[in-house]
C-alpha cells in the first residue's frame, strides 16, 4: 500500500530554481542521473571491502540505459548500494542533509541571477534534473543486504508517494516518463553522443539496451578512469566534464594539474583549482579533501590528510597502488606514504598556480582574489613554502590602487629604497587612507596594504624578500630619508608632559612624529604588541587579550598641535587644553577605524569646540562688518 508525503518545503524552491534557473541545458540531466549511479556503484564496492557478502561472485557493477519508444519512458538502471524506505525518504524528498538547506537560506534575499543558479548545482541536488525532461518520475530500489524494494513516485510538484515493489537485484532504477516534446532522449543515437560527451570517463561500463526486454547491450563508454590514463590522451572537454561529475560545480575549473608518480610509491593524481568558493570556505571546520581511491576502488569521498588545510579549495582525486583497501582515518594520520602523497600534491599545486600567474595574470588575479586570504594560511601551517608563497603572493599597491607581486613591487623601487613598507589594517579603505602612509609616500615609496586577518601572522613568517627587509609603515624605529630630525630631542616638552597626564593609562608614550604631513595626529603600535584590529579579532574568538597602550604621535607642524601648545603656554593645565587633547587622541582613533571608548563624550566634545569656532568666527566677522561701516561713514 501507498502513503503519500509532502515535500520538505526547500524541495519546492531546488526544483523551482532547477527547472527555471539551473540547467539552461536540459540534456545535461543524463549526465546528473549517470554520476549518481556511478557514485551508487562505488559506495557497494567500498562497503564490499569489510561485508564481501554485500557484492556476490562474479557480479558485474554497471549502469543501463534503457529507452522504451512504446511507453514513452527513459530508465536509468544500476545495481549500487541501493536505498530503503528511509533513505528514499531523506534523498528524494528532503533537501536538508545535502547541505542545500543552509544554502539556501544563505541565499535569502539574493536574486535568482547568474550566481544563484552556477552555485546551487554544488549542493547535490542533480537528481531533480530529471523533471527538465519528464513530467513524472519513478524510482524503485533495493538495498545491498535486504530482500525488500520500494518505488517512489512523484510528478516533482505537491509530493511523492511511496509503495513496496519488486526488484530483482540489488541497486536502483530510475525510470522518466518523458514529455512529449523531450521524445528525442530515447533516440539511441542520441544517447550515445551524450554519454561519450559527459560520462565517457565514468570507470564501470554504461550499456546502452536496444530493445526494453532485451538481455543484450552495447557498452557506450570506454569505462577506464580517466586520471589512470595519460594526459596526452584525455581532451580539455573531457577534464572540465570530469571536474564537474566530481564537485557538482556548474563551472568549468580555473585550471587542472595530471600527473602519475612512480618510484618507491605509485599514485595517480588529478587536481583542480576552481575559479569559485565553496559556501564553507571560511568555516571553522570547512569540508576539505580529495577522494582516495586504492587500486581504482574509492575508499574515501574526502580524505582532507592528503590536502593540507591552506589549500582546501583544491579538489581533485589520488589513486594509490600501495595503501591498503582497508585505510582507516587513524592510518591516514600517520602514514609515511600519505605525507609523500600530500607532499606531491602540495608541490603539484603550487606549480600549477606559478604557472597561472606567469601565462594567465588576469585568471591569476581573480584566483586570487577569491582564495588568497587562505593560500597565506601556508606561512604559518608551513613555513618551509614560504619562498614559493611569496612570489605567488598579491598585495594591494597603494601607489597603483591595484595588486602586484612581490617581484613587480621590488622592480619599481626606486634606487636607494631600503625597505618593502607595508601596512596592516582592519579594511582596505582603512588603509588606504591611513595617516601613517603619508611621510613615507612623499618620499616616493609604495607602500602594500594588508586587509586580511591572515596577514599580521604572515608578516611575521616573511621577514626579507630578495634581501629587502619588510618594515610597517607602523614601526615605532620608522626611519626614512626624507624626513626631518625628529624633534624635540630628549626633554619633554610641557605640551608632551600635558598629554600624558590627561590620556593617563591610555598611551604608553607621547612623542613628535616624523611619518605624518598632513595629519595632526597617529597612534603607533610598540615593538611586538599586536595590532588593534588584531586584539580586537582575538576578543572577538572568545580570547583573553589585554589591552596595549600604543605610543601618541604628534605632527608639531600641524596648525591644530601648534593651537594646542600655544592654547597649552597661555592657560596651562586648563579644561580646555584637555578638551583638545581628548579630540585629538579620538581622531587618531578614528583614522585608523578603532572604535572610540566613549563615543557620546566625543560627540559632546566636538559639539562644543565646534560651537565655540563658530562663535568665534561670526564675532570676527561682525566685528569686521561694524568696523568697515564705520570707515564707510
Amino acid at each position: 500500500m501507498s502513503t503519500r508525503h509532502e515535500f520538505q518545503a526547500e524541495v519546492s524552491q531546488v526544483l523551482r530554481l532547477v527547472i527555471h534557473s539551473l540547467y539552461s541545458n536540459k540534456e545535461i540531466f543524463l549526465r546528473e542521473l549517470v554520476s549518481n549511479a556511478s557514485d551508487a556503484l562505488d559506495r557497494r564496492r567500498f562497503l564490499a571491502i569489510g561485508q564481501p557478502e554485500l557484492l556476490g561472485d562474479g557480479e558485474k557493477l554497471r549502469i543501463r540505459l534503457i529507452p522504451d519508444p512504446a511507453a514513452g519512458t527513459l530508465t536509468i538502471w544500476d545495481n549500487g548500494v541501493g536505498m530503503d524506505e528511509e533513505e528514499l525518504k531523506r534523498s528524494l524528498g528532503t533537501v536538508a542533509w545535502s547541505g542545500s538547506r543552509e544554502f539556501l537560506e544563505r541565499m535569502k534575499g539574493a536574486s535568482e541571477g547568474q550566481d544563484l543558479p552556477k552555485l546551487i548545482g554544488q549542493f547535490g541536488v542533480g537528481f531533480y534534473s530529471a523533471y527538465l525532461v519528464a513530467g513524472r518520475v519513478t524510482v524503485t530500489s533495493r538495498k545491498a543486504g535486504s530482500e525488500r524494494a520500494f518505488r517512489w513516485d512523484s510528478t516533482g510538484e505537491d509530493g511523492y508517494t511511496i509503495e513496496p515493489a519488486e526488484r530483482e537485484s540489488v541497486g536502483t532504477s530510475v525510470v522518466l516518463h518523458l514529455r512529449d516534446d523531450q521524445r528525442e532522449y530515447l533516440e539511441p543515437l542520441r544517447l550515445r553522443n551524450l554519454v561519450r560527451r559527459y560520462s565517457d570517463y565514468i570507470p564501470y561500463p554504461i550499456e546502452l539496451v536496444k530493445e526494453p526486454s532485451a538481455t543484450d547491450a552495447d557498452i557506450v563508454n570506454r569505462a577506464s578512469a580517466l586520471w589512470h590514463r595519460q594526459p596526452k590522451e584525455v581532451t580539455r572537454e573531457e577534464y572540465v566534464e570530469f571536474y564537474k561529475h566530481l564537485t557538482h560545480d556548474f563551472e568549468e575549473p580555473l585550471a587542472y594539474r595530471h600527473f602519475h608518480i612512480e618510484g618507491t610509491t605509485m599514485f595517480s593524481g588529478l587536481v583542480f583549482v576552481p575559479k569559485r568558493a565553496p559556501f564553507d570556505l571560511f568555516d571553522p571546520e570547512p569540508r576539505h579533501g580529495v577522494r582516495l581511491h586504492v587500486r581504482r576502488v574509492l575508499v574515501m569521498e574526502n580524505a582532507p590528510e592528503l590536502v593540507p588545510r591552506w589549500l582546501r579549495f583544491v579538489r581533485g582525486v589520488i589513486d594509490s597502488e600501495d595503501l591498503p583497501l582497508n585505510v582507516s582515518r587513524e592510518l591516514l594520520q600517520d602514514s609515511r606514504l600519505v605525507k609523500i602523497i600530500q607532499k606531491q600534491i602540495v608541490h603539484q599545486t603550487l606549480d600549477l598556480l606559478a604557472e597561472i600567474a606567469r601565462d594567465r595574470p588576469a585568471d591569476y588575479e581573480t584566483f586570487f582574489r577569491t582564495f588568497g586570504a587562505v593560500l597565506k594560511e601556508g606561512f604559518h601551517f608551513d613555513p618551509e613554502h614560504k619562498n614559493q608563497l611569496a612570489r605567488l603572493c598579491r598585495f594591494q599597491s597603494a601607489a597603483r590602487g591595484a595588486p602586484i607581486g612581490l617581484d613587480e613591487y621590488v622592480r619599481a623601487m626606486p634606487e636607494g629604497q631600503p625597505a618593502i613598507y607595508y601596512l596592516t589594517a582592519a579594511s582596505q579603505k582603512l588603509a588606504a587612507s591611513s595617516p601613517h602612509l603619508e611621510r613615507v609616500r612623499a618620499s616616493g615609496y609604495d607602500v602594500l596594504l594588508l586587509s586580511d586577518a591572515v596577514d599580521p601572522f604572515v608578516m611575521e613568517r616573511l621577514t626579507e624578500y630578495e634581501g629587502k627587509p619588510f618594515i610597517s609603515v607602523t614601526s615605532p624605529d620608522l626611519r626614512l630619508p626624507a624626513a626631518a630630525p625628529e624633534t624635540p630631542p630628549a626633554d619633554k616638552t610641557p605640551l608632551f608632559q600635558r598629554f600624558e597626564r590627561v590620556l593617563k593609562e591610555r598611551v604608553a608614550e607621547v612623542k613628535a612624529s616624523t611619518r605624518l604631513t598632513d595629519s595632526p595626529a597617529c597612534l603607533v603600535v610598540a615593538e611586538g604588541a599586536l595590532a588593534p584590529h588584531i586584539e580586537r579579532l582575538l576578543r572577538a574568538s572568545g580570547r583573553d587579550v589585554p589591552a596595549s597602550r600604543r605610543i601618541l604621535e604628534l605632527n608639531l607642524e600641524h596648525p591644530l598641535v601648534r593651537h594646542v601648545t600655544e592654547l597649552e603656554a597661555r592657560e596651562p593645565g586648563s579644561e580646555r587644553v584637555a578638551e583638545w587633547i581628548e579630540l585629538l587622541y579620538d581622531q587618531a582613533l578614528l583614522s585608523e577605524g578603532s572604535p572610540l571608548e566613549d563615543p557620546g563624550a566625543f560627540a559632546k566634545r566636538l559639539s562644543k569646540v565646534l560651537t565655540a569656532a563658530a562663535e568665534h568666527q561670526l564675532g570676527s566677522t561682525a566685528s569686521g562688518e561694524g568696523h568697515s561701516g564705520e570707515g564707510d561713514r
